[in-house]
């Protein structure tokens, strides 16, 4: 016996797939606040305090590229607006040997 998706069930379906739509558009759009970096790095003004603020502005003002040259790779954090760096993350990246 088959039974109907009630309107409930439905209805948090529809919330769960519009979130993760949300979640993936955000990944592909580069936003800052999916992209892994803990909440004490989101000190955009450098005041050294991060403010609620601040976290949301990760979410919808600040977007991240990242570049690789050999063992260099550099995040770089950019706002939306006008494309001006806020700051540039770089760290070496040793290679397994390859035997």
């Amino acid at each position: 016996m088959r039974r109907k998706l009630s309107s409930r069930r439905l209805a948090l379906f529809a919330t769960v797939a519009l979130l993760l739509c949300g979640v993936a558009w955000m990944h592909h759009a580069g936003v800052a606040g999916v992209s892994g970096m803990p909440f004490e790095d989101m000190d955009w003004n450098e005041d050294g305090e991060v403010t609620r603020g601040e976290v949301l502005q990760a979410f919808h003002a600040v977007v991240v590229t990242r570049s690789a040259s050999g063992s260099r790779e550099c995040t770089e954090y950019r706002w939306r607006r006008d494309a001006s760096v806020i700051r540039v993350d770089c760290r070496t990246v040793l290679a397994p040997d390859q035997d």
